[in-house]
């Protein structure tokens, strides 16, 4: 803790913003994650910056996710704190339309100089040619799979799509399901149909549908969902995965009878718990469809926004330039067993998910912030219902698509 108080020091005395003038107050900061690496995590950093700050009151509101997702509306128009927790993306571009987000793009053309150290997830916490929010953390998408499987039936990481289709041949021949997944809930089909639309198309496409510009029976969405429809058949998923959720959806992962799952680096330690060593599991990347095709990534951030109704702007934004810094940065997300995205942020090199997971996110033409985030909820609902109804059955293709257009043309008049 000692080097993240030093940096913190150190930080908060090389930016304009921070100035030893500011006058004390109280700091209110509202968070949503009670799981246990997150809390203890967060209630570092602020201890951290307590330290650093001892003329700043700070008071921390914690509750769980979905509590926070149903009162951040009304906390932000009726009584804001000076912090709240929520995401980049088109999930913050609502508030930022209704001014109750503060542009703090002063910050980040600052001495704290996050521009360039945020370079690649700046995007996604712009809107409007301005920022809005410092993201304290992210995880890697990809395919997580069984290695001792491959290894057994001498199966390479597919790099390209072909080999993919190739390499879930070899494993039904083997009476092992190519991929698990739990549908139940609706967003894991999400990443699915994101990494196979920005293999397909690439990510300016997939801002453009989330954004409303282009139709989903637009002729590049339906090359996607005939990619998926190619998957589908030669890469079977494993059965009733409507009625499971994720965590259902390891069981035949972690007992071999299913060797790939699509997910988030956050689920590498319910593997772990559930029997499965560091030598059985491996990562790669979702593999080249489209030839030459920039690659993207799935990458969602946690950040933290300044309400534009809150009463202690000056110390919100001490607190935003502190959280930033690599060196508590690099604390954080080795309690999370995530990464940094501050640049200059030091990783967990002895976790080979993490190593890879960075080399992932650090080399991607784009970062997406994931289907249910990208797009507007309403949108979101209806997408996902589509994607887990076309997983159940291709065939609806066409009416799936049109009932999109349906919802889209609702959603963004």
């Amino acid at each position: 803790m000692n080097s993240i108080l030093k940096s913190g020091f150190a930080g908060l005395f090389a930016t304009s913003l921070l100035s030893s003038a500011a006058m004390a107050g109280d700091l209110v900061i509202n968070y949503d994650d009670l799981n246990p690496a997150p809390k203890a995590a967060f209630e570092a950093a602020v201890e951290a910056f307590k330290a650093a700050n001892p003329d700043i009151n700070v008071t921390v509101n914690n509750t769980d996710r979905e509590a926070h997702k149903s009162a951040i509306r009304n906390f932000l128009t009726n009584d804001a704190p000076d912090i709240t927790s929520w995401y980049p993306g088109n999930r913050m571009a609502p508030f930022v339309d209704a001014g109750l987000f503060e542009d703090i793009s002063d910050l980040w053309a600052s001495d704290a100089n996050l521009s360039s150290k945020f370079n690649a997830i700046k995007p996604t916490m712009s809107r409007d040619g301005k920022q809005w929010g410092v993201p304290y953390s992210y995880y890697q998408w990809g395919v997580y799979y069984r290695k001792d499987i491959f290894d057994k039936l001498n199966i390479a990481e597919p790099k390209t799509w072909d080999e993919l289709l190739a390499a879930c041949g070899t494993l039904k021949d083997a009476g092992v399901t190519p991929f698990t997944i739990g549908t139940k809930f609706l967003w894991t089909a999400a990443g699915v149909f994101d990494y196979i639309n920005l293999r397909t198309n690439g990510y300016e496409v997939h801002n453009a549908l989330t954004a409303g510009e282009i139709k989903y029976t637009d002729d590049r969405i339906k090359a996607t969902f005939a990619n998926w429809a190619e998957k589908i058949d030669k890469c079977t998923p494993v059965k009733n995965h409507a009625t499971m959720s994720w965590q259902d959806a390891i069981a035949p992962f972690a007992n071999g009878d299913a060797a790939m799952y699509v997910m988030g680096n956050f689920s590498v330690s319910a593997y772990k718990d559930a029997g499965l060593t560091d030598d059985q599991i491996d990562f790669f990347q979702f593999p080249e469809i489209t030839p030459g095709l920039a690659r993207a990534e799935e990458a969602p951030a946690d950040a933290f926004f300044i309400p534009a109704n809150a009463k202690n702007k000056e110390d919100a934004k001490k607190f935003l330039a502190f959280i930033a810094q690599p060196d508590i940065q690099g604390e954080w997300n080795k309690t999370l067993g995530q990464l940094p995205p501050n640049s200059d942020a030091s990783i967990n090199t002895d976790d080979k998910f993490i190593v890879e997971g960075f080399e992932t996110v650090s080399t991607a033409a784009g970062l997406a912030q994931f289907f249910d985030r990208d797009a507007p909820a309403a949108m979101a609902k209806a997408g996902m219902e589509g994607f887990q109804k076309f997983m159940l059955d291709p065939s609806k293709v066409d009416e799936i698509l049109a009932d999109l257009d349906k919802v889209q043309a609702e959603v963004y008049k």
